[in-house]
């Protein structure tokens, strides 16, 4: 599919210099871009490539049009970055126009679907479930009962939901995740063997979330875990039960969240970040990758570590980590110096 220079500057409220008429079809990187494709330039640091990119149509911030002329038809706007997000997401949209249900195919009777649902082959959806309008669900996905899916939500291939999870409006949920399979949880007995606790709450995720790939997210013991609004989950991430994750907040790749740990609005957690159970990480936080977190954190902080500690402080620390066998060698010297002055005596 063709998009003019024109139909595009309309989806962002940009400004157009050059042919207002000059049509696109992929998506390229600006130093590889080759005629008919739409790239961008956000950093100062390509704006060389702006005089030398084959491509059609360049989405510019502001800030960076050139002030002599250029072979592209330039897209003007305050933030191309921010532009080219709102691009790639109408352009994936027109893309994948899947409608329908494909076979073979288990809904059962009294479960409710909207209008203009996808539902991919070998999908089974159990009684009581609700799927709004506008959701598209994927091949071989597994949909328990009284789950109840918000409208505009894509589950991709996979993906595995139990019971009584409540997903919002327009999330992303990526191939091979699961949702609401029980929480760690066992009672150790006198004899050493462990006594499994009954998981009977839910998952509750929210508007606008995003779920990477082979992530994990644990039911309740009671009550729920909850995945607030905005949310971005990487992959292989791991959320145990009883954990609430603030609004818009990130969190990367490998990292796990134990049981009932509350963590706050807009913070972002690293790659391979550990998470102690119980503990409360406040919002605006920002940890370090591979850190481990054993205590709560105030709002507002910068951590990194293991265990976890200022991140200016984690800095020192790394630097004097590095010197660490000078200081041996001169304790040591030190040491024989003393035995030396000792014996002298």
């Amino acid at each position: 599919m063709e998009y003019s220079a024109q139909a595009l500057a309309s989806v962002v409220n940009g400004e157009i210099k050059g042919n207002p008429d000059v049509t696109v079809s992929e998506f390229s990187k600006i130093e590889e871009a080759g005629p008919g494709t739409l790239t961008f330039l956000a950093n100062p640091k390509y704006s060389r490539y702006l005089f030398t990119t084959k491509a059609s149509i360049v989405l510019i911030s502001r800030d960076l049009v050139p002030d002599k002329e250029v072979e592209p038809t330039l897209i003007i706007v305050d933030n191309a970055y921010e532009s080219l997000a709102v691009l790639l997401e109408f352009y994936q949209k027109h893309q994948q126009q899947l409608k329908g249900k494909e076979k073979p195919l288990f809904v059962h009777k009294t479960a409710r679907i909207g209008k203009n649902v996808y539902l991919g082959s070998f999908t089974y959806i159990a009684k009581n479930v609700v799927i709004e309008d506008d959701v598209k669900i994927y091949p071989h996905v597994y949909i328990g009962e009284n789950v109840r899916i918000g409208s505009g939500t894509i589950i991709h291939p996979g993906v595995k939901i139990y019971y009584d999870t409540v997903i919002g409006k327009n999330c992303i949920i990526h191939a091979g995740t699961v949702i609401g399979a029980d929480g760690f949880g066992f009672a150790q007995k006198e004899d050493g063997s462990f006594k499994k606790i009954a998981q009977i709450g839910n998952v509750v995720i929210e508007d606008d979330v995003e779920i990477g790939a082979n992530s994990a997210i644990d039911r309740a013991t009671m009550g729920s875990t909850v995945i607030k609004k905005g949310v971005k989950l990487d992959n292989f991430v791991h959320i145990a039960h009883n954990v609430v994750v603030g609004e818009h907040s990130a969190i990367a790749a490998q990292a796990g969240i134990s049981g009932s740990a509350k963590i706050g609005d807009h913070t972002m957690i690293g790659g391979q970040v550990g998470v102690v159970g119980h503990i409360k990480i406040g919002s605006n936080v920002k940890i370090v990758p591979k850190s481990a977190i054993t205590s709560s954190v105030p709002d507002n902080q910068v951590i990194g570590g293991i265990p976890a500690v200022p991140h200016r402080d984690f800095l020192k620390n790394l630097i004097v980590s590095k010197k660490l066998h000078q200081l041996y060698e001169d304790i040591e010297k030190l040491k024989k110096e003393l035995n030396e002055l000792k014996n002298k005596k």
